[in-house]
C-alpha cells in the first residue's frame, strides 16, 4: 500500500517530465520503426497511451481525471489509446492507515476510533481524487466515508497545464486531431473549473441532496449523507449494499433482469435532462445493482446544469438529423455561434455534415424503434482524419456543457450495451 499522491511541484513536475521523455523516446522508436516497413499504428497508439496512463496515475487527482474525461471522448484520442485510459475508471493506489488516521483527526479533531462504532482502515473502493472505506456508526448504521486525497486542491491548475502539454506532444504521432487553440482552451477550462468543484464534498453533499429531492423515479436508489461526519475533504453516506455492474454481469443476470435495470438507467438519465441537471460521471463504478431490482447512483461531485440555450440546440440538432435537414441544422449552429459565420451552407452540406452527421445519427439510435435493443447499439463512430481536420476547422465555439453531456451520454449507452438491455423509448425523441 502506497502513501499519498506528490503534490510538491517538484515532485509532480518530475513525474510529468518523465512521462513527456517516455512519450518522446517511444515517438522516435516508432518513427524508426516506420522507416523500415509499414507501422502498426494501433499498436503504436496502445503504447503511447500505456506510458500516457502510467504517468498519470502516479499523479492521481486531476491528472488521472482528466484521462476518465479523455477515454469517453469521441472526437479526440485515437480508440487504442482511449482504451489504454480508460483503465483510469479502476485503478488507483490506495492511502495507508497512517494517512487515513491523520485526514480525519485533522477534519474532525478525533480519529475512527471516536467517530465510529467500527471502521475499516482499507479502503474498499479507489478513485482518482479519494478513497472509500467503510464504516458503522454507534447506532449500527452501516456508512461508505470517502476520504479525499491530501493536497488535491494545490495541483488543479499545474496538472491542466501539464495535460496541455503532453496533449500538444501527443498530437504530431498519435493521429490526435485537436480543435482550435481558443476552442480547446475554453474547454479544457470548464474541465478545470468542475474539476475544481469536485474537490469541495460540501458541494457534493449539497447536489446529492438535490437530487434527492428531485430525481424520484421509483427503482433509483440515492445514498443518504450524514452530516456530522463530513467536511469539505470527507463525505460519509449511507453504504448501499449492491453489486457494481461488472460483478453483477459475471452471475449472468435473466435478459428480463437486464431489461428492468436497463429501463431504470435510461429513464433516470431521461428524467435528468428533463430536470436540465445531470450526473456528469457516469461510469461502471457509480453504479450498483441492488436487490429487488433497484439501482444505486453513487458520486455526485461531478454533476451538470444544462442551460436552456444548450437543450434547445441539442434537441433542435436531433430534429434536423432526424428530418435529414441540413438546412435547418446550419442555421441552427449558425444562431448559436457554433460554427464560423463564413461557412456559407454549401461548405456546411459539402464538408461539415458528412463529419457531424453520423454521431448525431448515434445519439439518435434509442429512438428508431419502440424497444432499442442495447445488445445491439453500435459503437460510437469515428470521424475519419479529413472529417475531423474539417470539423475542428469550422468549430466556432463548443458550448461549456458539451463534453460532460457527451461523457455521459456515452458512459450510459455503453453500460447498456454491456447489460444487452432492451428498453422502451416508444420511438419518439422525449420532450425536453
Amino acid at each position: 500500500m502506497s502513501g499519498c499522491p506528490p503534490t510538491g511541484k517538484l515532485a509532480r513536475g518530475a513525474i510529468g517530465g518523465a512521462t513527456a521523455a517516455r512519450l518522446g523516446a517511444k515517438r522516435l522508436l516508432h518513427k524508426a520503426h516506420s522507416a523500415l516497413g509499414t507501422p502498426d499504428l494501433s499498436a503504436q497508439q496502445a503504447e503511447l497511451g500505456r506510458i500516457l496512463f502510467q504517468g498519470l496515475n502516479q499523479l492521481k487527482g486531476t491528472a488521472l481525471k482528466a484521462a476518465q474525461l479523455l477515454s469517453l471522448e469521441l472526437g479526440w484520442l485515437p480508440e487504442p489509446m482511449r482504451q489504454q485510459l480508460a483503465q483510469a475508471h479502476y485503478q488507483a493506489r490506495p492511502l495507508n492507515r497512517a494517512l487515513v488516521l491523520q485526514l480525519l483527526r485533522r477534519e474532525f479533531g478525533a480519529g475512527p476510533e471516536q467517530l465510529f462504532a467500527q471502521f475499516n482502515p482499507q479502503a474498499f473502493a479507489a478513485a482518482s481524487f479519494g478513497q472509500v472505506h467503510e464504516a458503522r456508526s454507534h447506532g449500527s448504521e452501516r456508512l461508505a466515508v470517502k476520504l479525499q486525497y491530501p493536497g488535491m486542491a494545490a495541483v488543479v491548475a499545474s496538472d491542466m497545464r501539464l495535460l496541455r502539454r503532453l496533449l500538444q506532444q501527443l498530437a504530431p504521432s498519435a493521429g490526435l486531431h485537436l480543435p482550435g487553440d481558443t476552442v480547446l482552451e475554453a474547454v479544457l477550462s470548464d474541465v478545470e473549473t468542475k474539476l475544481t468543484e469536485e474537490l469541495d464534498y460540501r458541494r457534493e453533499a449539497d447536489e446529492l441532496a438535490w437530487f434527492r429531492k428531485h430525481l424520484l423515479r421509483p427503482g433509483l436508489r440515492l445514498p443518504a449523507h450524514w452530516p456530522e461526519w463530513s467536511s469539505e475533504r470527507v463525505i460519509t453516506l449511507e453504504y448501499l449494499d449492491g453489486q457494481h455492474p461488472e460483478a453483477w454481469l459475471a452471475r449472468d443476470p435473466s435478459q428480463a433482469e437486464r431489461d428492468a435495470l436497463g429501463q431504470l438507467l435510461w429513464d433516470g438519465f431521461i428524467d435528468m435532462l428533463r430536470l436540465r441537471r445531470i450526473q456528469a460521471d457516469p461510469h461502471p463504478g457509480n453504479f450498483l445493482c441492488l436487490p429487488a431490482g433497484q439501482l444505486g447512483l453513487l458520486d455526485f461531485g461531478r454533476t451538470l446544469a444544462l442551460g436552456e440555450r444548450f437543450v434547445t440546440t441539442l434537441h433542435g440538432g436531433w430534429v434536423a438529423r432526424r428530418a435529414d435537414d441540413a438546412t435547418a441544422l446550419h442555421a441552427l449552429y449558425a444562431q448559436q455561434g457554433l460554427i464560423r459565420p463564413e461557412l456559407e451552407l454549401a461548405r456546411f452540406r459539402s464538408e461539415l455534415w458528412p463529419a457531424i452527421g453520423p454521431l448525431i445519427d448515434w445519439q439518435l439510435t434509442p429512438w428508431r424503434e419502440a424497444v432499442c435493443d442495447f445488445g445491439a447499439y453500435p459503437l460510437p463512430p469515428r470521424m475519419t482524419p479529413s472529417q475531423q481536420q474539417a470539423a475542428m476547422r469550422h468549430l466556432n465555439h463548443m458550448p461549456a456543457e458539451m463534453p460532460f453531456f457527451d461523457r455521459s451520454f456515452i458512459g450510459v449507452t455503453q453500460l447498456l450495451r454491456q447489460w444487452r438491455a432492451r428498453v422502451h423509448t416508444q420511438g419518439e425523441l422525449p420532450c425536453l
